[in-house]
């Protein structure tokens, strides 16, 4: 009976200072779904591959963007083609990035010959 007693003497306590805890696991991304990162990432590029120039090199590039969603890389007629993809804005709501929620940024021979929305780009037969 003491034993009981006693029990119950250290358990009631500690049970009622526990009532109405919350314990926050996995912290960092509070407020943020995939769909805001994805909004943010889409902006940050935007704002990005409207300050480079016509020209640029695909190093340059590279380093202020980062590595592209997407990659093609390809020769035609002795030239070397790479057209990279990023993601600049929202088509499916499935938050998954297609060529066609990208633009595109179509490099000759490492210079930037042109930027475009990827669901239009084609690949160019004249390079």
């Amino acid at each position: 009976m003491k034993k009981s007693i006693i029990a119950l003497l250290i358990v009631a306590p500690l049970t009622l200072s526990l009532t109405g805890c919350v314990i926050a696991v996995g912290g960092g991304d509070e407020g943020h779904s995939m769909s805001t990162s994805f909004g943010d990432r889409e902006y940050e590029n935007r704002k990005k591959i409207d300050k480079i120039p016509l020209n640029a090199s695909y190093s340059d590039v590279k380093q202020k963007l980062g590595l592209g969603d997407f990659n093609e890389k390809y020769q035609i007629g002795g030239k070397e083609i790479q057209v990279l993809f990023y993601r600049t804005h929202r088509v499916h709501k499935d938050d998954l990035t297609t060529k066609d929620e990208c633009t595109y940024l179509h490099f000759v021979n490492g210079d930037l010959l042109e930027t475009g929305n990827g669901a239009d780009y084609r690949r160019k037969i004249s390079g």
